[in-house]
C-alpha cells in the first residue's frame, strides 16, 4: 500500500512542470530498486512483480486522476501553477543532494554536477531541432521514438520533450498519441520495452559500480531542466496574481520536502506536538 500510494505521487510528478517521477523515485528511495527488479525481472520474478505492480499501478493512478487538473491549472493559472511547481522541484533539491552523497563525497563531485549542470542547460537551450523534424517516421525511427521515450523516463534529469525535439520526433510524438495512430505507437511500445529493459539494466550496473559518479552526473541533468518549468507567463509584476505566485513557491517547497522523507518529519512532527503538550501541560501546573 504504501508503494501504491508513493507511486501515484510519482505519477503525478510525471505531469508536472520541470518534475519528473524518476526523480521522486530517487527521493522516496525506490529508484534503485525500480532500476533492479526492472533490470533483473526474470531472475527473480516473483519478488520483482510483486514489488512493480503496486508502484506503476499507483503511477498510472496518478496521471490519470491529476493529468486533467493540471492542464485546468496551467490552461487557467499558468503563472501560479508554475510557481508552485518551482517550489515543488526546488523541495527535492535537498534531499537529492543527500541522496547523492550517501555513499562518498568529495569536494571534486561539485565540479562534475556543475559541468553537466551546465552542458545540460546548453543542450536544453540550443539542442532542440538538432535533427530536421519528422513528420512520417519509418519503422527504425519510431522505434527509436520509444527508445527515447524510455531513456528520458528512466534516467531522472533527462527531460524527454527535449532529446525528443533534437531528434525531430516530439511532434511526431505528441501527435501519434493525440490521434492514436498504431502505426507509429506499436513499434514505439517495441522500443519503449526495449528500451526500458536495456536502460534498467545499465543504471543497475553503473549505480552499483559507480553510484556517486552517475548520481552526480543524475543531479547535474536535473538541475539543468529547472528553468524549463519557467516560460514567458511568469514574468512578474506589480499584481494580485504574481503575490499569490510568490506564495507558491515556499508553499510547494514545504510539500516536497516533507513529502521526501515523509517517516522521518513524521516522527520530527510527533515529538514536537509531544514537547509543546509537555511544555503547555507544565505551564498550566504551575498556574
Amino acid at each position: 500500500m504504501k508503494n501504491f500510494l508513493k507511486g501515484i505521487v510519482v505519477g503525478m510528478g510525471g505531469i508536472a512542470p520541470g518534475l519528473s517521477g524518476s526523480v521522486l523515485l530517487v527521493i522516496f528511495g525506490l529508484y534503485e530498486k525500480t532500476i533492479n527488479a526492472i533490470g533483473t525481472i526474470f531472475k527473480e520474478f516473483k519478488k520483482n512483480v510483486l514489488f512493480l505492480v503496486p508502484l506503476f499501478l499507483g503511477f498510472g493512478v496518478g496521471v490519470l486522476l491529476f493529468s486533467k487538473l493540471v492542464d485546468f491549472a496551467l490552461e487557467t493559472f499558468e503563472m501560479q501553477t508554475r510557481y508552485l511547481f518551482l517550489g515543488l522541484v526546488l523541495g527535492t533539491l535537498p534531499l537529492f543532494y543527500k541522496e547523492v552523497k550517501k555513499c562518498g563525497w568529495s569536494n571534486k563531485y561539485y565540479f562534475l554536477v556543475g559541468g553537466v549542470a551546465v552542458l545540460g542547460l546548453a543542450f536544453t537551450i540550443f539542442g532542440r531541432g538538432l535533427l530536421p523534424s519528422v513528420s512520417e517516421p519509418n519503422f527504425i525511427q519510431s522505434v527509436l521514438l520509444g527508445f527515447a521515450v524510455a531513456a528520458s523516463y528512466i534516467i531522472p534529469g533527462v527531460d524527454s520533450a527535449v532529446i525528443l525535439s533534437a531528434l525531430g520526433l516530439y511532434e511526431t510524438y505528441v501527435g501519434a498519441l493525440a490521434d492514436l495512430n498504431f502505426k507509429i505507437l506499436l513499434p514505439a511500445a517495441i522500443g519503449l520495452a526495449f528500451g526500458a529493459l536495456l536502460v534498467s539494466v545499465l543504471m543497475n550496473l553503473l549505480l552499483k559500480r559507480f553510484y556517486t559518479v552517475t548520481f552526480s552526473v543524475i543531479f547535474g541533468l536535473f538541475i539543468s531542466i529547472i528553468p524549463g518549468v519557467m516560460n514567458e507567463s511568469c514574468i512578474p509584476s506589480l499584481s494580485l496574481g504574481t503575490a499569490i505566485a510568490f506564495i507558491l513557491v515556499p508553499i510547494g517547497f514545504l510539500i516536497s520536502f516533507y513529502l521526501g522523507d515523509i517517516k522521518e518529519n513524521n516522527e520530527r512532527l510527533k515529538k514536537l506536538l509531544k514537547k509543546n503538550k509537555v511544555d503547555a501541560s507544565i505551564e498550566n501546573h504551575e498556574d
